[in-house]
């Protein structure tokens, strides 16, 4: 019995061993940060996190990825991820931007979430490259109290850790945070923590292990308006006669502090600056250059608390709602407008047509749950296909208009949890033959000319009863 049971003890010696090897020759394992910056700004709805990494490697073999985590909490307010890496050196330097894929890792601790870097160029041993990493989270503000009267200030909880979670050893970290105003009612110290200002700085701290974390909660001011589209439909109707025809419906509530009590329009026209501080008054909507047609209207009629500017590289439309919207209030409203076709449809190499438009809101500073974006091509056009920068839901619909036969293929794109960040182009294509254009006009000659014969039959058909 002694042989097996030495047998099995060197088989599992061997097996551990090369457990050991293969973990602590894993790309996850050879890697460290020497240094990392962390800068949050709090200062709107939409928080913004700057984060400055520099990777090692430590290993022996090259590495091409590098990952991010993230706690589950943060992971549901996460809205986009964007990594730029620096190239060249002193004023030759240019910022590419890298790809970034979320990862599913069964061994990760506590449900933590994580997305892959792909660099650029393999790590070789024992170099090191700068990433600079801006990721925004939505609806990460919580407001307490989560009910204020009209005259008060509103503050908010912001939640997060004062040490980077990593899957890396870092050996110095760093994390600052903005809030808008000075007054900061309360916020978790871990030394050394210094206030001053509109900042509160963590750190620094060396040598933290991976998976380090301090959990930290911040009670602050922050009087900004919460302004969230909880569903917008964008409507984007092409014609080949010259015209682009956006039409967009929203349904827009303000994501602060609820607002209890009764309003008072007095007070809040008399003293704008105390009273409903945090309100939402006005928005503004960037729209594309050489816009006409522009409309803004409710349920009840059209809203002429309107100003549009417009010059040769952006359109502005300043839009007020017909009452100031406090916490928890909605409006829904309809903005459109027209645009000139040659701006935005063109002409591939293949001989097919595209359609080159914003995927996105137009209203600054605005947090979109749901989107969605629907392109309406023209009667008869065929084998179409959407490019999207980012991922996004599609399908196929058939939309009846004026004169239509077989009906217009619509291509509906759908996206939750949108920040301006994400306001890219998209392109969507199709093909169409020319023939088409002449369907409309000729079903419209064929029915004024059978009218007319039908007119000249009835004048001279005598249909008396006479010899």
């Amino acid at each position: 019995m002694e042989v097996p049971i030495r047998a099995t003890g060197l088989l599992g010696f061997t097996f551990f061993s090369l457990l050991f090897f293969v973990c602590t020759s894993s790309p996850l394992h050879s890697l460290f940060i020497s240094n990392a910056e962390r800068r949050i700004d709090a200062t709107s709805h939409i928080v913004k996190v700057y984060l400055t990494l520099k990777v090692e490697n430590a290993g022996s073999t090259p590495t091409s990825e590098v990952l991010l985590a993230f706690p589950p909490t943060q992971v549901d307010h996460l809205a986009t991820v964007e990594v730029l890496v620096t190239k060249g050196k002193r004023k030759k330097t240019t910022l590419v931007r890298l790809d970034v894929k979320p990862t599913e890792l069964p061994d990760a601790p506590d449900g933590a979430k994580y997305f892959t870097i792909f660099l650029a160029n393999p790590l070789n041993s024992g170099e090191s490259t700068t990433l600079e990493v801006l990721y925004l989270f939505t609806h990460s503000l919580e407001p307490f109290p989560a009910e204020i009267g009209q005259s008060e200030s509103q503050l908010v909880h912001y939640r997060d850790s004062a040490l980077i979670l990593s899957p890396y050893h870092i050996k110095q970290q760093t994390s600052f945070i903005k809030t808008p105003s000075r007054k900061v009612e309360s916020f978790t110290r871990v030394e050394p923590t210094n206030h001053a200002g509109t900042e509160i700085k963590y750190g620094p701290y060396e040598d933290r292990p991976p998976y380090s974390f301090s959990p930290i909660l911040i009670h602050f001011e922050n009087n900004s308006p919460f302004p969230v589209v909880e569903e917008l439909v964008r409507e984007v109707e092409i014609s080949h006669w010259g015209n682009l025809q956006v039409t967009e419906q929203y349904t827009l509530v303000h994501g602060g502090a609820r607002h209890k009590g009764v309003f008072s329009r007095v007070d809040f026209q008399s003293r704008p600056t105390l009273s409903g501080a945090s309100s939402l008054r006005h928005l503004l909507a960037r729209l594309p250059p050489r816009v006409h047609s522009v409309y803004y209207r409710d349920e009840i009629g059209n809203i002429s608390s309107s100003h549009l500017r417009t010059d040769s590289r952006k359109s502005e439309l300043e839009i007020e709602p017909r009452y100031p919207l406090f916490g928890g209030w909605k409006a829904t409203f309809v903005i459109g407008y027209g645009l000139p076709l040659q701006d935005f449809l063109f002409e591939s190499s293949d001989d097919r047509r595209y359609l080159n438009f914003t995927f996105g809101c137009p209203l600054l500073e605005t947090v979109v749950d749901k989107l969605t974006v629907k392109v309406v091509l023209p009667e008869g056009s065929k084998d179409p296909s959407a490019v999207v920068p980012f991922p996004v839901d599609q399908h196929l619909e058939t939309k009846y208009s004026y004169l239509d036969v077989v009906g217009r293929t619509v291509v509906v794109m759908e996206k939750k949890n949108l920040v301006p960040v994400q306001n890219s182009h998209f392109q969507v294509y199709y093909t169409f033959k020319p023939i088409f254009m002449l369907a409309e006009p000729l079903m419209l000659a064929s029915a004024f000319f059978l009218f007319f014969v039908a007119c000249v039959a009835y004048l001279h058909i005598d249909l008396s009863i006479r010899k």
